[in-house]
């Protein structure tokens, strides 16, 4: 490597290798000086060793993601460092340095583990390149892997309930938001479950032990919010007999959740954004700015591109939000989970009624046909009073509320009008179908999930021409 190079080294601060931890194992201090500098302006926790036993010592304190290692250590050879470190954290990638005219010796590295190589004299533009392909790597590792263990989940991902292929495409976004820290607006009716979706992504994400502070912009008192999101000194209002932190400053490198941003009055719009953009508050009543490392969720239930356009949401804000877009489906978009979610929860009730219950064949058909303008949170509600109502095991049509009974629900037949009409009998059918599908043919945990005995779906069954 160069000094030419290295005086001309600026890169942007990256978050692509943020929180990995990488260590740099070289018995020449001015290689690990300028691989120090390289590495932790992309964004990597570093820590240097000086031979062999050294890093062995590092890897069992720490939790090590990027090993940078030198072939040519001192003492114990750097094939036999990269065996040992490979048995002791085998996730590990390593890196390998050679100063050798030939390539031989990284070739028989990477055929014993390791990621890639880079040879001496290098430049500081290659060094870079190299790390950050490394942290791209282990961050689709990670992704995949947490894919893979949501997917495992017979229900959903989460606290989220629902395997409809819209709720599996959710799934899968949320799984890559959680990855990164850019600000996320998470669409969709009210009930859909906006603030689960929220916390799954904060909880799944490398900032899960750090606060998740979740704000109701619609709720807070307008002349209140500003003092509730920035914080306030002693005296700067009346009342103000104490300074108070505010809710961005307590989500201190976690993440806050703005619920209902479509709310947020248009002068404290514009606050937020500098917030946001400049990554740093000013208590009400205070002259002097905070810097502050939160990461931003917001969710809506309106159309913020029309409130734009009329001029009630700052462009550049929703902007700033929108980097990460997730549209959560209204329940009506995806009734094969409405089974599934009756269930879960029905089986939560369970322990607080003290009686498990189940659905009567009528009492599905209705929740099937039915709208669902207020989403999932309608339809725990819904049974929720049923089992409230209900002092026998099978909760019935007219256990369900009165949108049910004639009241002024509407079904899928009204809603979609007669060129879309589906019989209840051809719905309950797909219905079923599809979760003996989901479940990988598993009839008696179908029947359960259903809310129907095991009796009633092999007749069922014999039925359609499946038994």
């Amino acid at each position: 490597m160069t000094s030419a190079t290295a005086h001309a080294f600026n890169p942007p601060q990256l978050e692509a290798a943020n929180l990995l931890n990488l260590v740099i194992v070289d018995d020449e201090r001015v290689v690990r000086d300028v691989c120090r500098e390289v590495a932790q302006t992309l964004g990597y926790n570093v820590m240097v060793a000086e031979s062999a036993e050294h890093t062995y010592r590092l890897l069992e304190s720490q939790a090590i993601d990027v090993v940078l290692l030198d072939l040519k250590l001192p003492g114990a050879g750097g094939l036999e460092a990269l065996h040992k470190i490979k048995q002791r954290r085998p996730d590990a990638e390593v890196v390998v340095v050679t100063g050798y005219a030939t390539v031989q010796s990284a070739v028989q590295a990477m055929k014993n583990g390791a990621y890639d190589y880079v040879t001496k004299p290098f430049t500081m533009d290659e060094l870079k390149l190299l790390l950050e392909r490394v942290a791209s790597h282990l961050r689709m590792k990670t992704e995949n892997r947490m894919l893979r263990e949501k997917i495992k989940s017979k229900l959903g991902f989460g606290s989220i309930v629902g395997r409809a292929p819209e709720m599996e495409k959710l799934y899968r976004m949320i799984a890559k938001a959680a990855l990164s820290n850019h600000p996320v607006l998470i669409l969709g009716e009210s009930g859909t479950g906006k603030e689960m979706v929220a916390r799954s992504i904060h909880f799944s994400g490398p900032f899960r032990d750090k606060p998740f502070i979740p704000v109701d912009c619609g709720s807070l008192v307008p002349t209140l919010i500003e003092s509730e999101l920035f914080g306030y000194v002693k005296g700067a209002f009346t009342g103000a007999v104490q300074a108070k932190e505010g809710l961005l400053a307590m989500a201190e490198g976690g993440t806050v959740f703005l619920d209902e941003i479509g709310e947020l009055p248009v002068d404290l719009q514009a606050k937020l954004l500098r917030a946001i953009q400049e990554k740093e508050i000013r208590q009400v009543g205070s002259t002097r700015r905070t810097i502050i490392n939160v990461r931003i969720l917001a969710a809506t239930n309106r159309d913020l591109e029309s409130a734009v356009a009329q001029g009630t949401f700052r462009r550049d804000l929703y902007f700033r939000l929108n980097v990460l877009n997730l549209r959560i489906p209204a329940l009506r978009e995806r009734r094969q989970d409405i089974p599934v979610l009756a269930a879960y929860f029905l089986d939560r009730m369970a322990q607080e009624f003290a009686q498990e219950r189940t659905l009567g064949d009528d009492a599905m058909k209705a929740l099937l046909a039915y709208d669902w303008p207020g989403n999932v949170r309608e339809l725990e509600n819904c049974l929720q009073r049923a089992c409230a109502m209900n002092s026998g095991p099978v909760i019935q049509v007219a256990d369900l509320p009165s949108a049910f009974n004639g009241g002024n629900g509407h079904s899928t037949v009204e809603a979609e009008g007669s060129a879309k009409i589906i019989p209840i009998s051809e719905m309950e059918r797909k219905t079923i179908l599809n979760t003996i599908t989901q479940l990988n043919g598993d009839k008696l945990l179908a029947a359960r999930l259903l809310g129907i005995g095991k009796t009633t779906l092999y007749r069922k069954l014999k039925e359609y021409d499946q038994a």
